[in-house]
């Protein structure tokens, strides 16, 4: 796959997301956050396992013991990031929740320095002060205007920057990206049915007025795009695969506009512009200053 190829299919995973934001904002009208992503992720790992079937016979060693922990470690990670948004998302908006989790861009660098000792580009702090201004903007001006539901996603952003951190390394260790996929799904939706069993209520009516959201976030949302993020961070540089996964924002601004109807006044389009302008500063800038040596 060429790198071209890859930052397409980031880009189309970014896509699927900013979609997938409506499907989970709507299916909270019937499900609890719990049981939603429980069948949303049981569905992805269904989808997803008979792929890493087949990888697995064409592997040329087993997967290490330390491989498969890495793999659960990051579907923990993944699985309170998803438990988090999709409670948050019921007390804020589609917009504000794309917004607030493509904050995992800034945090991305920051991440990396406590986990892999790396110093980072000193675009990072400037980005990082852009950051705080735009979700000033983003919540109307005014601290007070953030909600509960907006600083769980905001929790959940930082949770993202760690699995996108560990993702790429515990794939590059093992070569074996549909079972990490498989293995983080597992996770979720043993996760999700256990908090949604021991805390939510549940009908067959609340399953199939929904059926519509779970099948988008189960089969797409999850399954794919998840699955394209991680075969597609094989292929790109890291700044790149982030510019293109930090898209979602945009999408999920688009989708949450174009299909429920939410608005934001203009300071707040103002602070959007401010969020992605520091997603793309953090990333792009180092990668130019690279090139430059490079030349030089």
């Amino acid at each position: 796959m060429s790198r071209i190829q890859a930052n397409l299919v980031l880009l189309l995973a970014a896509a699927i997301w900013g979609g997938g934001f409506v499907a989970q904002s709507s299916a909270m009208d019937m499900l609890g956050p719990n049981w939603f992503n429980g069948i949303r992720f049981g569905l992805a790992f269904l989808a997803v396992l008979p792929f890493a079937w087949r990888e697995a016979k064409n592997a040329t060693r087993p997967l290490a013991t330390g491989d498969v922990i890495a793999f659960l470690v990051i579907g923990a990670v993944l699985f309170v990031a998803q438990t988090l948004q999709q409670i948050g998302i019921k007390t804020t908006t589609v917009t504000n929740a794309s917004f607030l989790t493509g904050l995992y861009v800034v945090l991305v660098p920051a991440i990396a320095v406590l986990i892999l000792r790396r110093r980072p580009h000193w675009i990072v702090w400037p980005a990082a002060v852009l950051t705080l201004l735009g979700i000033l903007l983003l919540s109307g001006g005014s601290l007070s205007g953030l909600t509960d539901g907006d600083l769980l996603v905001m929790v959940c952003a930082v949770l993202f920057a760690v699995q996108i951190t560990l993702t790429p390394i515990a794939v590059g260790k093992s070569g074996r990206p549909l079972a990490l996929a498989a293995l983080q799904f597992g996770v979720c939706a043993l996760g999700g049915t256990l908090g949604g069993a021991a805390l939510e209520p549940i009908t067959t009516g609340a399953i199939s007025g929904s059926l519509t959201e779970i099948l988008y976030a189960g089969l797409l949302s999850s399954g794919l795009a998840f699955v394209l993020q991680i075969v597609g961070q094989r292929y790109t540089t890291a700044p790149q695969a982030a510019i293109f996964l930090s898209s979602e924002a945009l999408f999920g601004a688009l989708f949450g506009a174009v299909l429920m109807g939410d608005s934001l006044p203009a300071i707040g389009y103002a602070g959007c512009a401010i969020m992605f302008a520091a997603m793309l500063m953090v990333e792009l800038v180092p990668e130019l200053a690279r090139r430059r040596v490079v030349i030089a």
